[in-house]
């Protein structure tokens, strides 16, 4: 007896796939728009990264309550108010080194505006442009710092209400990261990959941070005693500001220099200027840019040309804060986007990821 015919496919035949150009032309747009969305609404995502970033370096606080048997209420507001100290320490810190600068600016008035005549004067000696010299008088004017002063002024409501939004933030999500913890037992192993990857950016982020504060106080606290040793006024805010600007990747060494420079060439001409550029390579450029970037890419993973592009394009989508934000979020888009795809590997290495090379390897070994 013959068999039985089988009987014909009736699921409908799937639809080709769209050519690759194709896909990737949308794949560009899709994400034009998110940027645009995101730089368009850079006022509210700001503050939510920071909080992120606080909530997401102050988490570890609450684990060894937890071992010793502390309620997870308990655990929860530690880290709440550890997070809180850390926002109130940074604005006392900027708040200070801000009044300070202005009185800076208003009391060496005057020495600034024979700084820039001097300046404009040896520019017309050496033949230049006209231009030139309007440039410099334009940047090193009394009035446009002023005028920056007066801009910074007006935008302290922004500020606080900033402030106000992330002391919200950070509440509401260390309250909701103590749920995370339970993600595996309570979903089970489908849980285990999307935790693995958020754990390893949460150690990424941290690790940076870290290793970003200790290199910058070292950098401050030799900053700030060359600078008094020197005679520069207010040594103390261009120290806080050198730490802050080392937060910034590759270029927060210029953004620490140039304040104090400028200084050091009103109130005591170019040989006190040329010491204090010469100290800041010294101790900047050995510690920053030699030292500093190989412990940085160790910690997160990246590679030094990927960390300075995203200076650069942070600062684009979502402003100045970018800058400081810029490791985190380009973190947090390689975790969202290629370590879920272990087709992305080698986009991972070209990146600075050194694990994916150890993953590619067990997958050769597994399928040989």
């Amino acid at each position: 007896m013959a068999p039985a015919a089988s009987p014909p496919d009736a699921r409908p035949a799937s639809r080709s796939p769209l050519p690759p150009a194709l896909t990737t032309l949308l794949a560009l747009a899709a994400a034009i728009v998110v940027l645009a969305g995101m730089s368009f609404g850079r006022d509210l995502i700001g503050p939510l990264a920071v909080a992120a970033v606080i909530v997401v370096i102050c988490h570890p606080v609450r684990h060894p309550l937890e071992r010793i048997g502390c309620p997870r209420w308990l655990a929860t507001t530690a880290v709440i108010a550890v997070a809180y100290a850390v926002l109130v320490a940074m604005a006392l810190l900027l708040t200070f080194a801000g009044v300070e600068f202005t009185a800076l600016v208003l009391d060496y008035a005057g020495e600034l505006r024979a700084t820039v005549d001097t300046i404009v004067a040896w520019l017309g000696e050496m033949g230049l442009h006209s231009q030139a010299s309007d440039t410099v008088a334009a940047m090193l004017a009394p009035s446009s710092l002023i005028r920056f002063i007066t801009s910074l002024g007006s935008g302290m409501l922004g500020v606080a209400t900033a402030l106000f939004f992330i002391f919200a933030y950070v509440l509401f999500m260390a309250a909701d990261a103590a749920r995370y913890d339970r993600a595996t037992s309570d979903f089970g192993p489908s849980a285990k990959p999307a935790m693995i990857r958020f754990e390893a950016f949460n150690r990424g982020v941290r690790r940076y941070y870290v290793v970003n504060a200790c290199f910058g106080l070292v950098v401050a606290v030799i900053d700030g005693l060359a600078l008094w040793a020197l005679g520069v006024p207010a040594p103390l805010v261009w120290a806080i500001l050198s730490f802050v600007t080392n937060f910034v990747p590759n270029i927060g060494f210029v953004l620490g220099l140039v304040p104090p420079a400028v200084l050091a060439l009103v109130v005591g001409g170019w040989p006190l200027m040329l010491a204090v550029i010469a100290i800041y390579c010294v101790v900047n450029v050995v510690l920053q840019v030699l030292v500093q970037p190989k412990f940085v890419s160790d910690a997160v993973n990246l590679s030094l040309t990927l960390s300075f592009f995203s200076v650069l394009f942070w600062t684009f989508v979502i402003g100045p804060l970018g800058a400081i934000l810029s490791i985190p979020l380009t973190l947090l888009l390689r975790a969202l986007i290629l370590e879920r795809d272990p087709g992305t590997r080698w986009l991972r290495w070209l990146s600075g990821d050194t694990s994916a090379t150890e993953e590619q390897l067990v997958a050769a070994r597994k399928t040989s």
